[in-house]
């Protein structure tokens, strides 16, 4: 496997970055995850749009252009004879001293890794996954805009970690009111009464490129949607309910907090909606 990294194609063993980068020292940078079906790069624009906003939150200077950027990370795929797989794509402050402050940092670094990826196990697509609620919290907006995908995905980990802990392979995170935000690294839907209710981007969800998706898939479908707070209490007593991201995709949610969802199988609108997803991704996006 070969990775791009500042300017050049490198084998796998030789992608090494400085300990002195602020991204690895601080989290200090941002990224995108992207997938490749079929040749083709799902939502790219959409995903390269979000990287150029995250960096410009956090007064991060892009380190190529839009145009050049595009091309790179298609190029990244053909360098790794890939049709189908998964793409991060990181940019950081750049090479530093010790401290916080990033003046004197750079140039930006550039870190573009094309490979393959399971983030869930295959059975759990059509049986379901069982979550659970955790204790960390998720970081409010106040602390860190949740539009921003950062590389400090510590408050994340925890939640993940705690998840593990107790034999579960997702967590379910509320933020600082009690209300849900998302799961560690994906986005939560619930249907009840044929509504499709997703929480805002004000609660501390991410404003997910596939959730933008699975939103307008709905609307196709007829299925009303909402964006609203939702409680623990809204998710146990769901219809139907799923998580969706881009390593994720879709995957239907047959228990929260040992409260079995709907008669505990995937639902019928899940279904409908995973399969509209799979339709939409054979199709569509950036020809590499």
């Amino acid at each position: 496997m070969k990775v791009y990294l500042n300017g050049a194609f490198v084998e796998k063993e030789d992608a090494k970055v400085s300990v002195f980068d602020h991204g690895f020292l601080y989290g200090d940078g941002v990224f995108e995850g992207i997938r490749l079906y079929g040749g083709s790069v799902f939502k790219l624009e959409e995903h390269l749009i979000r990287l150029e906003q995250s960096a410009k939150a956090l007064l991060l200077q892009m380190p190529v252009s839009r145009d050049e950027m595009r091309e790179l990370v298609c190029e990244s795929c053909r360098v790794n004879g890939l049709t189908d797989g998964y793409i991060r794509l990181i940019v950081t402050r750049g090479v530093g001293s010790l401290g916080l402050s990033p003046k004197g940092c750079g140039p930006s670094g550039l870190v573009i890794i094309a490979d393959t990826i399971e983030l869930f196990p295959a059975r759990y697509y059509e049986e379901g996954l069982k979550i659970v609620t955790v204790p960390t919290r998720r970081l409010g907006p106040a602390a860190l805009p949740p539009m921003v995908k950062s590389l400090n995905y510590l408050n994340n980990i925890l939640a993940k970690i705690e998840a593990q802990s107790l034999g579960y392979q997702e967590a379910l995170m509320l933020n600082e009111q009690g209300y849900v935000a998302e799961c560690s690294g994906d986005n939560v839907f619930i249907i009840q009464g044929g509504i499709l209710v997703t929480p805002p981007t004000a609660a501390g969800s991410l404003r997910g490129i596939t959730r933008d998706v699975i939103l307008e898939l709905a609307v196709e479908l007829g299925i009303p949607v909402e964006k609203k707070d939702l409680t623990r209490y809204d998710i146990w007593i769901a219809d139907e309910c799923f998580v969706s991201g881009t390593a994720a995709e879709v995957v239907p949610v047959v228990e929260v907090d040992s409260r079995k969802i709907g008669d505990g199988q995937p639902g019928a609108q899940t279904r409908r909606l995973l399969a509209k997803f799979k339709d939409l991704v054979s199709v569509g996006g950036t020809r590499i």
